[in-house]
């Protein structure tokens, strides 16, 4: 290039612009320093507003502050670049302070420096309350309000926001000429504010007005159908769009693949989502959440992998879905090799990923992993907090739960919600502190302003439940304000077959056939707590009575993953193709775990048989096999991992016991209740599950 033609303002201006379109900071800095070895010692206004323009636009704040500030006479284009990027990128103060200085340097702002002025000033913090009405003031003395309709959005999009609407409604009833811009502004915040009966009226009103909606309307609508679960009105929208052609535009088809999978149409979402010509990160993700709200884990797991096969990278949006959405599905190993995708691709410091890894190592049993995570986060929000309290709540360390909440209540930045107090509840409850959380359940509305729910409820009951006080439970659950759910009625029958409490538990068992009355589990249950009293007889008849109407028993079965191959074993499963060697290591570790003082627990077998059966019917529960799967196989410096779809059995957890401290190893059985950690004879869980 020559010099002449690289001095050219023109040239370096297309090059700030180049380095703008195509995201690059490295770009936009080797523009600038040869504009400074070209045009030094000082660069005319033209490139100054180029400047803060380009590192604006760029999310470099340092970078444009310094730019506005080296330009010894700023113009409104150079104050409005800046006002705008910081407005963009979610800094009001810096964008409102930009104002400011605007104004005090006598400079008039224009038609495009008040609408990312009310954009500042729509998410600036509380104390900047008044700041929206002056700028309004402003506006209105300047003569762009009400003619000018940009302006006038965006002062209404202001007051949406910050919640006056009577203010924002105002402004649109002023308005003498409303475009689709206006009748969107309505149409979008309603939908953020949950009116979407307000949606609808805005649009409808848009049409009468002989208006034609554009993309933005048409994504509200879907949006508005999807908050209110209108499935037919949105099928028939559906139609519409078709037929005016909408639906070739991405941002429609994600729009409609979200409203289907809202409304639990997952089969809907995936034909619009296989028939979409164009997809961006949004198709992925959406797709994804549609299968996870349908629960369908592994559906949504493989869209990811499909998203990854086809060269998208991989967003902050979408490795959070991922692990939020297939967090109990995700091995501990998977959920490592994910979060090894967000640290490659720069956003794992993101606080939406990093809250999503540290509920995904809890819901995995990697505690340790999760903290690592919780710890190194430069900032965290109520989720994050609420994943590291459940995180501990599913091992049952009810110390550190409290220890992180009092942490959070200190912190001062953010107080517990309903979901805070139900992790703290139940790690004590897990933990055996049942003197903290009954404090905690008893207090929460005074201390927290969080009224109790069903589900605190059903914690509370378990807890006290698991300290042997049923009595103090059932009459807890007579003076709710609302109907017992089936968590709390399930809670307490679940203390009673524990303590064997079987007239209480008969009770708590009615209520929740009359919930339930096809839940397999509750009948189980019932059956278990009559057999381990040795009620054979009334046993049996709820085991016939089961039969009669048609329950089928779940069947009870566990899984251990090794080389990517996932075992899967059921009671008396003789089919796997080890079931030789695993049946010799039983045995074995059966004598080695009586010499060491092993008693089979067989108080909750069913039928009144020999002892000797019943010791033999133990031993081969399906989290036995597994067990003496993974002692063949994983090797000793790996712990083992296994999962069960049930709870695990009493005897099972006694024998786990046993294990890990005769063969030295670390066993982690996830049920669906929690995880236990087994290491040297004893359980984290101290027998609390």
């Amino acid at each position: 290039m020559r010099p002449a033609a690289a001095a050219d303002p023109q040239l370096l201006g297309a090059a700030f612009e180049a380095a703008i379109s195509s995201r690059s900071p490295r770009l936009g800095r080797a523009a600038h320093a040869r504009a400074l070895r070209l045009l030094s010692p000082g660069l005319p206004p033209f490139i100054c507003a180029h400047l803060v323009n380009l590192y604006s636009k760029l999310d470099l704040p340092a970078a444009a502050a310094s730019a506005l500030a080296s330009d010894p006479n700023p113009t409104v284009v150079s104050f409005t670049a800046f006002i705008s990027g910081a407005a963009q990128h979610a800094r009001p103060l810096a964008a409102l302070s930009a104002f400011a200085a605007m104004l005090r340097v006598g400079l008039r702002p224009n038609d495009f420096t008040f609408p990312s002025a009310f954009k500042a000033a729509a998410c600036a913090p509380p104390r900047c309350s008044t700041v929206g009405p002056q700028i309004h003031a402003l506006a209105l003395r300047f003569g762009y309000l009400p003619g000018d309709p940009f302006v006038s959005c965006a002062a209404m999009d202001m007051y949406f926001k910050t919640g006056c609407l009577g203010l924002a409604r105002r402004l649109f009833e002023e308005m003498p000429n409303r475009n689709v811009i206006a009748w969107n502004a309505v149409m979008t915040n309603a939908v953020i504010d949950g009116r979407p009966l307000e949606t609808f009226k805005a649009y409808f009103g848009l049409r009468e007005a002989g208006g034609m909606p554009n993309v933005v309307s048409v994504c509200a609508f879907f949006n508005a159908c999807a908050g209110a679960m209108f499935l037919s009105l949105g099928e028939q929208f559906h139609g519409f769009v078709v037929t005016c052609g909408f639906d070739m535009d991405v941002s429609v088809s994600n729009a409609m693949v979200d409203f289907y999978g809202k409304c639990r149409c997952a089969g809907k979402a995936r034909a619009v989502f296989d028939g979409m010509r164009v997809r961006n990160s949004v198709s992925w993700c959406s797709m994804i959440v549609a299968y996870a709200q349908h629960g369908a884990e592994e559906d949504a797991l493989a869209v990811y992998m499909g998203a990854r096969n086809t060269g998208e990278e991989p967003t902050d949006f979408m490795v959070s879905s991922v692990l939020t959405t297939c967090a109990g599905l995700l091995g501990l190993n998977f959920g490592r090799a994910l979060h090894a995708v967000a640290v490659r691709s720069c956003i794992d410091a993101n606080i939406f990923v990093a809250s999503a890894l540290v509920d995904m190592y809890g819901k995995c049993g990697g505690v340790e992993d999760a903290e690592q995570v919780f710890l190194d986060m430069p900032e965290r929000n109520l989720v994050t907090w609420n994943a590291m309290i459940g995180g501990y709540a599913h091992i049952g360390d009810a110390q550190n739960a409290l220890a992180v909440f009092d942490a959070m209540i200190r912190s001062g930045g953010t107080s517990p919600n309903h979901i805070t107090l139900v992790n703290v509840i139940t790690a004590c409850s897990r933990g055996g502190l049942t003197k903290d959380g009954y404090e905690l359940f008893d207090t929460m509305r005074e201390r927290f302003g969080v009224e109790p729910r069903t589900e605190h409820y059903a914690c509370v009951v378990d807890l006290l439940g698991r300290a042997g006080m049923e009595e103090r439970a059932y009459e807890i659950i007579q003076r709710m304000p609302m109907r017992p759910s089936i968590s709390v009625w399930g809670a307490l029958l679940g203390a009673c077959k524990m303590h064997g409490k079987t007239e209480l538990g008969r009770i708590a068992s009615e209520k929740l056939f009359e919930l339930d009355p096809q839940d397999s589990g509750n009948h189980v249950l019932l059956s278990n707590m009559l057999a381990s009293a040795g009620r054979w007889a009334e046993a049996t008849d709820v085991r016939k009575e089961m039969k009669n109407v048609g329950i089928k028993k779940e069947p009870g079965c566990s899984w251990i993953t090794w080389k990517n191959v996932v075992h899967v074993f059921y009671a008396k499963d003789t089919k796997h193709d080890r079931n030789s060697e695993i049946q010799a290591l039983l045995a074995k570790l059966k004598k080695q775990m009586q010499a060491s003082g092993y008693m089979p627990d067989t108080q909750y077998s069913l039928y009144d048989v020999e002892e000797e059966e019943k010791e033999t019917e133990v031993f081969q529960h399906s989290e036995k096999l597994a067990l003496a799967f993974g002692l063949i196989h994983i090797p000793p410096s790996v712990p083992i991992r296994i999962t069960k779809n049930l709870r695990i059995c009493v005897d099972c957890h006694r024998a786990f016991k046993f294990v890990s401290g005769i063969v030295g190893r670390e066993i982690i059985v996830r049920d669906n209740n929690r995880f236990h950690y087994f290491k040297q004879f004893e359980c984290s869980c101290k027998d609390y599950w």
